[in-house]
């Protein structure tokens, strides 16, 4: 043998053929501790999914039992063992809905039902899972029929990802929202598929002896049924990896848009809302201290197509009492991440001290001055001593028998402490 075909070869280090299957039908039952392995398991990642927790979910995902009868249906197809393939698919199923109704009674109890990026990233299966779920299947095989098992088996089981696709489908019954369990559910079937064929692709590489033997007929069905499902499930899935991709080009050529035109020019953005799955595409901005005329609104607009954004409108929010309500609308939606809160921070800090609200205040102050009757207030650009360009806000207001000097001390003093600005 050449030393190069040796170096390859998957019989080297191989453990018993009597030995693999043994521990492969082992492994396909849900009696007794295997169910209650998966109960708990479905739960744990239930959990993580729910408070958008990784760690949580990667420690579902190593205890879940389900890639027992995936496996063992690989085998007794590969072997021609249709008893155990029917055995394997039975238990399947059983875990497979098991889980299910777990994670939707789960997820229909628990009090927190806000969409988390580690759900949503379960809903839209593409090419790129079908590649994962082979290779993943491929790499665990190999290691099963080893001698020394090694460690691929628990980075097998992570990256697979059985778990939380079955528990985000469940999320998606327990909402009512059938596009996510069909999304969620879709991705678990192609991982189910892709490693029971990557099984069945091993077993028949190391020649599994088969227990049964089939005329040409028989076995010619069985390729068109593989090759049939392979088309159904893979067809889908490039079509949506394409909207992925497309969708992520769109995403870089808005973002390229805002940082030329307006970020690389010294325009401070406050709000920001992109939309690349309604058509038209929308971008949604507000900034800190600059106003736009309605001839530059419509220069920007213009300006789009430059980026190949021609089916994308601009909106450039101006009116300040709109823009606080959005704004409060978006730290109440917004995650937990400590980039996200360093965000959420300068954004509570506009809201309270940028976009002032003079109902508010004028209600506070009547209780110091009770003859203020009215105000405004509004930050303005001024020059200072050095002749530079400051922004410091201003107040205006009536009162309907003057302050005096000493009450408008108090008063600015008042102001400054409240907005901790000069």
């Amino acid at each position: 043998m050449h030393p190069f075909i040796k170096f390859i070869d998957l019989h080297e280090g191989e453990e018993s053929k009597a030995i693999v299957l043994e521990n492969v039908k082992a492994n396909i039952s849900f009696r007794g501790s295997n169910f209650w392995i998966l109960i708990g398991a479905i739960i744990i990642a239930s959990i993580g999914l729910n408070v958008n927790s990784t760690a949580v979910i990667i420690g579902a995902m190593l205890i879940s039992p389900l890639m027992g009868p995936i496996v063992g249906a690989g085998f007794g197809l590969g072997t021609q063992d249709f008893v155990l393939l029917r055995r394997s698919l039975k238990n399947l199923f059983v875990s497979t809905f098991a889980s299910l109704i777990t994670a939707t009674l789960y997820f229909y109890f628990s009090p927190f039902k806000d969409v988390q990026s580690e759900l949503l990233a379960r809903t839209s299966p593409n090419i790129y899972d079908v590649l994962i779920a082979f290779f993943g299947g491929l790499v665990g095989v190999i290691a099963t029929t080893r001698v020394e098992k090694g460690n691929p088996i628990p980075g097998v089981a992570i990256a697979t990802a059985l778990m939380p696709p079955l528990c985000t489908a469940g999320f998606g019954l327990a909402i009512g929202n059938l596009s996510f369990f069909a999304g969620a559910f879709y991705l678990y079937i192609i991982n189910c598929v892709f490693i029971c064929i990557s099984t069945l692709v091993i077993v028949k590489y190391l020649k599994y002896p088969s227990k049964e033997h089939l005329d040409d007929k028989s076995r010619q069905k069985i390729r068109y049924s593989i090759t049939l499902i392979i088309i159904i499930l893979v067809i889908p899935s490039i079509y949506l990896a394409f909207n992925l991709w497309n969708e992520r080009n769109i995403q870089l050529r808005i973002e390229r848009f805002i940082e030329e035109e307006f970020s690389s020019k010294g325009h401070t953005i406050i709000y920001k809302k992109i939309d690349t799955q309604s058509s038209p595409n929308k971008i949604d901005l507000a900034f800190l201290d600059k106003r736009f005329s309605d001839l530059e609104i419509d220069q920007y607009k213009n300006k789009l197509s430059n980026y190949q954004l021609g089916n994308t409108d601009l909106m450039i929010r101006q009116d300040t009492t709109n823009l606080k309500n959005l704004i409060t609308q978006e730290l109440n939606n917004r995650g937990n991440t400590l980039m996200q809160k360093k965000q959420l921070n300068e954004w509570r800090r506009y809201v309270q001290d940028e976009a002032y609200d003079p109902t508010i205040l004028l209600a506070e102050l009547k209780t110091l001055f009770p003859e203020m009757e009215a105000l405004s207030i509004a930050n303005h650009t001024l020059p200072d001593s050095s002749k530079s360009i400051v922004v410091a806000p201003v107040m205006v207001y009536y009162a309907s028998t003057p302050l005096g000097s000493e009450a408008e001390k108090r008063l600015k003093n008042w102001l400054m402490q409240r907005f901790q600005k000069k």
